[in-house]
């Protein structure tokens, strides 16, 4: 085996350790997303609250007239007993029952429309969390994202923005009724009889002594069952990514005691939920009784004395019985709303992440670069907490130039074209383009200011039209075609529907090649005047690998290139080479000099080409 083939085979070694790392990091708890405090989640509420005020206030306002039109049933029948009592005739009976038939019919169409408003208040409210959630999951740095893990996000942006919209389209309005009917009857016992209406509060100790104990554990459950959802969601995701690399190492009894033990945590906390609903509606449903009967026995040996009349305690006893039904509707969304409440501390968390806002938002000057120049200094950089990847670090990047940076695996190549697209943030030191930090750029300007091209290309399932105008949202139809001309997708147009045509899962499939093509031509539309290569097309085939090399080409007409060159072909056509060596810059220059200064790339030149005394 030559040096040449010894040095690209240790090349792919060193990728596979570094999948490797990515897999065997989700062994370990992800840091995740902030949740947001219950003041935050209070004020978000009522914010979106005030976003529909109309329909809030139209809904409060029609239960409330429902909740009244309920009150006159129990009242009127007791307005009954004491007539009969007194001797009165069939038609004053008759007239109590028509109207109570009247409030029973009122009741119902108020009710309804209540409902009809409540639904749609809480549908619109669920579209706006949705597109919040969206925009600020949009906004994320993407190292925040691949730090956090993809599986807390993806466990957010389903099964809690899903949690919370339910929660606002059935249960918000339901418990909402119920709270005010729960209010209106009380109100009514205590008005019809201070006596008796206090009899029935002391009746509902034994209700809110139970919903209380649920309250104060519920919510600190339902968010560690959030977090174990999300923990799990992340390493069955990372198991299936790297399902090659956990074969290939022989790492599948490692995985599978990961997963088990995610999901004996998920298993864990579901229990105690479980157990919290179990001591919450037995204790409940036995207490419901009590007020009645409070109200019964107080209200005969008052009766008994003459200080309320028979119909006040039938009155008395209906209403206190009639609280059944707005309390279960309460208490059988309880555990739905506090669930919901956890899933939207999560969902406002995401507002929370450092760096998780627009840099374009309104109240922040939007900057503007002042050239092309690309300038490094003294940049240093390290990977949470850890020991530096990058140490002090200075390099100036001229307008229209190629440069090439190349050195051993764990050299911090990568780390610095990160730094370079700003995608991170240096620890110490600046990046800057323009005399402005890349990283501070609105995103839409710095897509056209440095684009990071990988060897990773992502086909969004969606027309090829779409997945083109991500680049650039004002493209015309024509100048699509031009950028897809340019990378030699001349296959576009041959698709069933052309621009239209659907790609991905369920519609048109494309292969390596194509994908990258697609991936390049958002480059083009993207217009950047500098672009930074990380092996574009190192996992590509060789066939695919030069159909992608050649419509690379045509995308680097004109711009400046950075390449993080694995291979030094790659170096010795460019203008400089940039050597790094243990997050260092320790040589910089054309690829003859530095061969003949017979240092560090000197070294590396000869092992590539087999020849280690030149």
């Amino acid at each position: 085996m030559t040096a040449a083939e010894k040095n690209e085979k240790n090349e792919k070694n060193d990728k596979s350790d570094k999948n490797t790392a990515n897999t065997e990091s989700a062994l370990r708890t992800p840091a995740g997303l902030p949740v947001a405090d219950p003041s935050r989640v209070r004020r978000a509420a009522l914010a979106l609250v005030r976003q529909d005020g109309r329909a809030f206030a139209a809904a409060i306002g029609l239960n409330a007239l429902a909740a009244v039109a309920g009150l006159a049933g129990p009242w009127l029948l007791g307005r009954i007993v004491n007539t009969v009592r007194d001797g009165g005739g069939v038609a004053a009976v008759d007239r109590y029952a028509l109207i109570i038939l009247v409030c029973a019919l009122a009741q119902l169409l108020l009710t309804r429309y209540a409902r009809y408003v409540g639904h749609r208040f809480g549908e619109r409210t669920s579209a706006r969390i949705r597109e919040q959630f969206v925009d600020r999951a949009l906004a994320l740095p993407a190292p925040v994202v691949e730090r956090a893990g993809a599986g807390d996000l993806t466990a957010r942006g389903t099964t809690d923005v899903t949690a919370v919209g339910t929660t606002l389209r059935d249960a918000g309005p339901d418990v909402f009724i119920a709270g005010i009917q729960v209010l209106f009857i009380l109100g009514a016992v205590v008005v019809l009889a201070p006596p008796l209406g206090a009899c029935g509060l002391i009746g509902l100790v034994g209700i809110w002594c139970a919903t209380r104990w649920y309250l104060r554990r519920a919510h600190t459950a339902y968010l560690a069952e959030g977090e174990a959802n999300s923990a799990l969601a992340e390493i069955l995701s990372a198991t299936a990514t790297g399902a090659r690399t956990v074969e290939a190492f022989g790492l599948q009894q490692r995985r599978l005691d990961a997963c088990e033990k995610a999901v004996k945590r998920c298993e864990r906390t579901r229990t105690r939920t479980l157990f919290l609903r179990s001591v919450l509606f037995p204790a409940v449903d036995a207490s419901y009784i009590v007020p009645v009967v409070a109200v019964l026995l107080a209200g005969g040996a008052l009766h008994d004395q003459g200080l309320v009349s028979l119909g006040a305690v039938v009155a008395c006893a209906l209403y206190m019985r009639q609280l059944d039904q707005p309390l279960d509707e309460i208490l059988r969304w309880v555990e739905q709303v506090q669930s919901s409440g956890a899933s939207f501390a999560r969902v406002e968390g995401v507002g929370e992440t450092p760096g998780g806002h627009r840099p374009g938002s309104p109240g922040r000057r939007r900057l503007v670069p002042d050239g092309d120049r690309i300038e490094v200094t003294g940049v240093r950089y390290a990977y949470d907490g850890g020991r530096d990847v990058l140490r002090g670090v200075d390099l100036t990047v001229r307008p229209g130039e190629r440069l090439a940076v190349v050195g051993p695996s764990g050299a911090g190549k990568s780390t610095l074209g990160r730094l370079l697209a700003g995608i991170e943030k240096p620890g110490e030191g600046s990046v800057t383009v323009g005399r402005v930090p890349i990283a501070a750029l609105d995103p839409e300007d710095l897509r056209r200011q440095v684009v990071l091209v990988t060897q990773e290309h992502h086909v969004f399932l969606d027309s090829v039209r779409d997945n083109l105008l991500i680049a650039a949202p004002g493209a015309t139809d024509p100048e699509l075609r031009a950028a897809l001309a340019t990378v030699g997708a001349d296959w576009a147009e041959e698709l069933p529907d052309g621009l239209d045509t659907v790609l991905g899962a369920g519609g048109v499939e494309l292969d390596g090649a194509r994908s990258q093509q697609l991936a390049l031509a958002r480059v083009v539309l993207a217009d950047p005047h500098t672009l930074i290569l990380d092996e574009a097309t190192a996992l590509l085939d060789p066939a695919t690998a030069r159909h992608a090399e050649r419509a690379l080409a045509a995308v680097l007409d004109g711009r400046t290139v950075i390449a993080i060159a694995h291979r030094l072909q790659t170096a010795r056509d460019a203008d400089r080479v940039a050597v790094m060596d243990d997050g260092r810059l320790t040589e910089l220059g054309t690829h003859d000099a530095l061969v003949a200064e017979g240092g560090a790339y000197a070294k590396l030149w000869g092992s590539w080409h087999g020849d280690a005394s030149r």
